[in-house]
């Protein structure tokens, strides 16, 4: 076994602590981070594009930077580059704490808990859940179990087969600033305006992974209820018909294969704590309903996997092309 091999392991290790543990309960080194940029965003912070993007420079760089470092420490040895790439691995993930959330939202709006699921769904999504029923907060969350599959793990396991530790870091460093200041806000406007676009750059390819591995895992999210029509070929059309109408150019397209292969209509009328936003349908169908959501859980976790799988095929290519690089 080559030596750069050792990413290809350490990527599908770090993927399988990932669906063992879910995220740390404390001390979660994403959370650690996110602390540092908010700090640091008290002092770097002026209405300007250039202020924003010297914040995302930093914080990225700091990150590339360590990841950088971890790999140069533990280069020529593979046993501990497969350590230190599943670590890093295990640590950017969130795919498995994501369908877990899911999970325990469809638990409680199928126990009639609207309370409670509307207390959950801050967890999962940006909604203003006091004003969504079951079925609102049943879309709401599937929207964002569509498109935090590609965010939280086919997008990170894609920059960690292509640059190792350094794009696993880099990666979700991007996507963390982009969820804390990538909005049209008034305050965010300006200064958030790199983190947005640097996220929908990094996005690119992973997102049309993500939608290809949708269309392919389609029929694992099982039969849908009266007057659903999923499967591949709506993913196909889903995709094809309705994702560039979404605002963002990543986002519609994990929503709109989601919503073909389950048969669903998702998009309408999306109401967020800062206002309001029309978005374009996304496929065709009724409504997602609670049983639908569980359905999206179940393909999302197939797509993770496959995704998996992927990411490492593609590092084993990269192997292939540089048989003299150090590993990592």
């Amino acid at each position: 076994m080559r030596r750069t091999t050792a990413r290809a392991v350490g990527l599908v290790t770090g993927y399988a602590a990932d669906r063992a543990f879910g995220d740390p309960r404390r001390g979660h080194p994403v959370a650690g981070f996110g602390t540092v940029a908010a700090r640091l965003e008290t002092v770097s912070y002026r209405d300007s594009r250039a202020a924003g993007a010297g914040h995302v420079l930093v914080l990225t760089g700091g990150a590339v930077a360590a990841g950088v470092l971890a790999e140069r420490v533990v280069a020529g040895r593979w046993l501990p580059t497969v350590l230190v790439t599943a670590f890093a691995t295990w640590t950017v993930l969130g795919g498995t704490t994501l369908g877990r959330t899911g999970g325990a939202l469809a638990d409680r709006l199928e126990a009639g808990d609207l309370a409670g699921a509307r207390e959950l769904l801050p967890s999962l999504c940006g909604r203003d859940p006091s004003v969504l029923d079951a079925d609102g907060s049943a879309r709401a969350a599937l929207e964002s179990v569509a498109e935090n599959t590609s965010d939280a793990t086919v997008a990170p396991l894609f920059w960690g087969a292509v640059a190792g530790v350094p794009g696993l870091l880099g990666y979700r460093a991007v996507n963390t600033l982009d969820a804390m200041i990538g909005y049209r806000n008034p305050r965010y406007r300006r200064f958030g305006w790199a983190a947005a676009r640097i996220d929908d750059v990094a996005n690119l390819v992973p997102a049309r992974i993500a939608g290809l591995l949708t269309v392919l895992c389609a029929p694992l999210a099982g039969p849908g209820g009266p007057g659903t029509s999923g499967g591949r070929a709506a993913a196909v059309r889903a995709w094809r018909a309705d994702a560039a109408q979404h605002p963002s150019p990543n986002a519609g397209v994990a929503e709109a294969t989601m919503a073909g292969a389950l048969g669903v209509q998702l998009g309408g009328r999306t109401e967020y704590r800062h206002g309001v936003e029309m978005r374009p349908p996304l496929g065709s169908g009724p409504t997602p309903r609670v049983p639908d959501l569980r359905r999206a859980v179940r393909l999302s976790t197939a797509v993770q996997t496959a995704a998996a799988v992927t990411a490492a095929a593609i590092a084993l290519v990269g192997t292939r092309r540089a048989p003299g690089r150090s590993p990592g």
